[in-house]
């Protein structure tokens, strides 16, 4: 399997540098250039895709659903096991108040959110939906439109990274991750769209050279709607 992963458009809350999680918000100015981006650059690449992915979160349907009418795909299967950490209480707080008010913010994997969850939970569930996705699309690509905090929890994991370090990775929404697996188990990633931290940094090298690691081992369906967009 070839999971091509990206991040949903931006929105307000992501310009004005407030927490989402579970929330939502409207689509921030310029969110269409970044979708085009990726579209481009995947077409540049050759790339095809038979079947697309998404978290439950509004922001990331939208996404996946606009992907879905360009490669003309009629229906896009969602799940909560993709979503975005959930930060709780957090909801529309202030990233520099959360950071200056919450000590393990982003410097504790297993620290559960107020009303929420663990960023080591939520990879926990991220990737082993990944995984249980290997065997339905052994020979086939899928897009995966998911969040930045998946995007970090799942580098981190196929990649053997330490997750804690790891926390604060930027992840552009122009970011295009190239995930590939065989018989189950992850063999190798690159990036295609922006570079994200892990690569900018030098943390990872791009591409990375098939290593082939265990594989370990879903959610509902979602018709695709006539989207002005």
């Amino acid at each position: 399997m070839r999971a091509i992963v990206v991040r949903h458009y931006k929105t307000l809350l992501n310009t004005s540098d407030r927490i989402l999680g579970w929330g939502d918000a409207p689509r921030a100015d310029g969110w269409r250039d970044d979708l085009d981006f990726v579209l481009d650059v995947l077409r540049d690449n050759a790339v095809s895709i038979d079947a697309i992915y998404c978290s439950d979160l509004e922001r990331a349907r939208q996404t996946a659903m606009c992907y879905a009418r360009c490669y003309g795909i009629h229906l896009v299967r969602d799940s909560s096991a993709l979503n975005e950490v959930n930060y709780g209480l957090l909801y529309r707080k202030s990233k520099k108040w959360v950071s200056a008010n919450i000590a393990q913010h982003k410097k504790d994997p297993d620290f559960v959110y107020p009303g929420g969850e663990s960023f080591s939970q939520m990879q926990k569930r991220s990737v082993a939906y990944i995984d249980s996705l290997t065997g339905l699309h052994s020979q086939q690509t899928i897009l995966v439109v998911v969040h930045a905090g998946v995007i970090r929890g799942l580098v981190s994991h196929y990649m053997n990274l330490v997750y804690s370090a790891n926390l604060k990775q930027k992840v552009s929404h122009r970011y295009i991750g190239d995930f590939r697996f065989e018989n189950g188990a992850f063999t190798g990633y690159s990036e295609l769209g922006k570079p994200s931290g892990f690569a900018r940094d030098g943390l990872i090298a791009t591409p990375v050279p098939p290593v082939p690691l265990p594989g370990r081992c879903a959610g509902g369906t979602l018709d695709i709607p006539d989207l002005t967009v």
